[in-house]
């Protein structure tokens, strides 16, 4: 392993911001190269993940979520694929091993062993183990049970998640498969790279009269990324027994207007009674045990051309911040990461 740099760069927050924030709420900031205590290993990082729910954390959590609150001058952080550099002798980690971990946004970490996920090659790119396809696959079939012919709806199909849950969705058999997305131009993407059969387009007409055209018969699944306008045209169309799975709420992370740390919604209670509308929160990842079987089944559908993995690659980390913003406003289909 080449000698590491005795300064190392990462993105704090730099002030608190009125709406949403912009590049100028953020810093790139010089710190000396992290010393791994006791337990821990030094990464180089690679590869870091840009996410909307960011903002939430940014402007001050949520009670009960997982992770903490941001205060100006906290390094941000998030899902991340580096390369050890150093580990204890007994951590099974060794000098040049790729691992996923949490702590993204710097170019060097010192990470406690037990919070690195060794990455062997189940994957062709190691970026993509920053795909959230596995948080897709798990709500689509455990929390949402999806069956043969059911018809799909996924609410913020071109985000990170929906545009990998749009091409699962396919391959377990879904009849129909419909996402909403914010432009004509991405919708057009999500019919012709993305596996969905229809979109729906936020700001070209109410969402529940374009979702009643492209699903005539009603929807059986909803995969919401979204809620919102998005969640109540869902349970409109819902068809009896229908299986909804909420996942993220954009429509309050990503309003100009407030936090980004509520995401209230009015529902209609007797369309859910009438029609026995299931309605529950994804239920989080299984184990290592499900990861390693998740890595096997994505590398092969990977390999197979079955499904792709859509993302964009910002490079350096001085450019993460407008990564970020980018995010914030939509730019992207897929997955956005920040490569150093």
């Amino acid at each position: 392993m080449p000698t590491p740099p005795r300064i190392s760069r990462e993105v704090r927050l730099a002030a608190l911001p009125d709406g949403l924030p912009g590049p100028e709420h953020f810093e790139v900031a010089e710190t000396p190269l992290p010393a791994p205590g006791d337990g821990q290993a030094l990464v180089r990082n690679r590869f870091f993940h840009v996410f909307a729910a960011l903002r939430t954390l940014i402007g001050g959590g949520v009670n009960d979520a997982p992770f903490p609150p941001l205060r100006p001058g906290d390094t941000l952080f998030g899902a991340a694929v580096g390369e050890v550099v150093s580990a204890p002798e007994d951590s099974g980690l060794h000098p040049g091993d790729l691992v996923s971990h949490w702590l993204g946004w710097r170019e060097y970490a010192a990470v406690d062993v037990t919070g690195c996920t060794p990455l062997d090659g189940s994957l062709p790119d190691p970026a993509a183990h920053l795909a959230p396809g596995r948080l897709a696959y798990t709500a689509l079939t455990r929390d949402a049970e999806v069956r043969p012919g059911d018809t799909v709806f996924v609410s913020g199909g071109g985000g990170a998640v929906g545009s990998m849950a749009g091409q699962i969705a396919r391959l377990l058999g879904a009849g129909r498969v419909i996402g909403s997305t914010g432009s004509p131009e991405k919708a057009g993407r999500l019919v012709s790279e993305l596996g969905y059969d229809a979109a729906v387009v936020r700001g070209a007409g109410p969402i529940g009269e374009q979702l009643a055209r492209v699903a005539p018969g009603g929807v059986d699944v909803l995969l919401d990324n979204v809620g919102g306008e998005q969640l109540r045209a869902a349970v409109a169309e819902a068809r009896p027994g229908a299986r909804f799975v909420l996942v993220g709420a954009l429509s309050g992370q990503l309003s100009p207007h407030g936090s980004g740390a509520e995401a209230p919604v009015e529902l209609d209670s007797y369309r859910l009674i009438l029609r026995q509308v299931t309605i529950r929160g994804f239920g989080g990842a299984d184990g290592p045990e499900g990861l390693s079987r998740w890595n096997e089944r994505f590398g092969g559908w990977l390999r197979s051309g079955d499904v792709v993995f859509p993302h964009v690659r910002v490079r350096g980390i001085e450019n993460a911040p407008r990564a970020l913003h980018e995010v914030f406003h939509g730019r992207h289909i897929g997955t956005v990461i920040v490569e150093l």
